[in-house]
């Protein structure tokens, strides 16, 4: 059997907690730094998130959390908010198409345009 990461959808990233260390996180929050916050908050921070790109927003707000989780050693990533709807974490694991990866996710295999399905599975076994 192969040992894999727990799975952890948060329709919005305010309910992530520290029990959910070494995970990886579909969350149908933004990808900006006011999201990445709750992350770095954290005493024990999760593996990955992956977050809605919210249309990415005035200067790239809807992933400016990418680079700050980097900093922490979480990999991250965004997908599409035409793929899956905003606020919605099982529309973005079932339906979302990566759109940005900050260097760890790049480094792990991920890849733009690979679906948040696909991904998930390569992380909860990297």
């Amino acid at each position: 059997m192969i040992n894999t990461r727990a799975l952890v959808l948060l329709d919005s990233i305010g309910h992530v907690r520290d029990q959910h260390v070494d995970t990886v996180i579909v969350s149908g929050s933004h990808g900006g730094t006011a999201a990445a916050d709750y992350i770095l908050r954290l005493t024990q921070v999760p593996y990955a998130a992956l977050f809605n790109d919210a249309g990415r927003g005035k200067e790239d707000a809807g992933l400016a959390g990418l680079p700050l989780l980097q900093a922490r050693g979480v990999i991250s990533a965004t997908y599409s908010h035409l793929s899956a709807r905003i606020g919605d974490a099982n529309d973005g694991l079932a339906h979302g198409v990566i759109t940005e990866l900050n260097a760890l996710a790049l480094a792990a295999g991920l890849k733009v345009g690979s679906s948040v399905a696909e991904a998930v599975t390569h992380l909860r076994r990297g």
